[in-house]
């Protein structure tokens, strides 16, 4: 199988009061296509910056390393070139958006995505028909398309907006930053099943979780250890109920 992603040597830096400080300190990742890897690891490890790193977050400086994207250099892109070519984040923690029409900002970012492609614009009714029926998957309220982006949302509202972005924009490599975060047993199952929607041969994603819980619904290919800006270990899915049996502590005095 071919990598869809493949990083190597990773480091990314971020300004800490005029100063760089370290986080990403050497990240080798390789994932193929049709895989879902997951990440997991202690608060501080990384995680969340990776993936800001990956979607290309300008806070972030990369000092070494690479990244390639089915063949193409994914650090000299642009935000939006990402997007146009496959790349979604899922946020940890969705933004609001007052005074932006949910509908209207889906359409315009599905349609930028769908021009790039060279594949034909969704007209308003084409639109709306398509956008209702992943809404209706995901058991949202077909209203919360009619309002403000994630404005009056609650926790689980937002994190199956996001996905509903993803369904909507139809990515080859999907990053969940912590969607899991704040989401209880019945919108961890949804935001699952749209996730589990979209697996194929031509789609990957990297799930980055702080609980196993997460992977009973989204079974991974692989689990990879993060702690201090680096990958410690990989395993396959049972990884992740040694670490939710056993801790970090293990493998952080191992690295140490």
């Amino acid at each position: 199988m071919s990598a869809f992603l493949s990083i190597e040597g990773l480091a990314a830096t971020i300004d800490d009061n005029g100063a760089a400080k370290p986080i990403l300190n050497g990240i080798d990742l390789e994932i193929p296509a049709g895989e879902i890897h997951a990440i997991m690891g202690p608060n501080g490890s990384g995680k969340s910056t990776l993936s800001y790193v990956l979607a290309g977050r300008d806070d972030y400086q990369v000092t070494g390393g690479s990244v390639s994207f089915q063949g193409r250099d994914l650090l000299a892109m642009e935000p939006e070139q990402r997007a146009a070519a496959g790349v979604f984040l899922a946020f940890q923690a969705p933004v609001e958006l007052p005074g932006v029409n949910n509908a209207n900002f889906l359409r315009t970012a599905v349609n930028a995505v769908r021009r790039a492609r060279g594949e034909a614009e969704y007209d308003a009714v084409q639109f709306l028909k398509a956008a209702r029926a992943a809404a209706k998957a995901l058991s949202m309220p077909e209203d919360l398309l009619k309002r403000n982006v994630n404005v009056g949302f609650s926790g689980g509202e937002k994190k199956r907006n996001e996905v509903l972005q993803m369904a909507m924009l139809a990515p080859r490599f999907a990053i969940l930053d912590e969607t899991d975060s704040g989401l209880d047993i019945d919108a961890l199952r949804i935001v699952a099943e749209g996730v589990n929607a979209l697996r194929s041969p031509d789609f990957s994603a990297l799930v980055i979780t702080h609980h196993q819980r997460l992977l009973d619904y989204i079974v991974p290919d692989r689990v990879h250890v993060m702690a201090n800006g680096r990958i410690l270990k990989s395993g396959g899915p049972e990884l992740a109920h040694q670490l939710e049996a056993q801790g970090y502590a293990g493998f952080l005095s191992e690295a140490a």
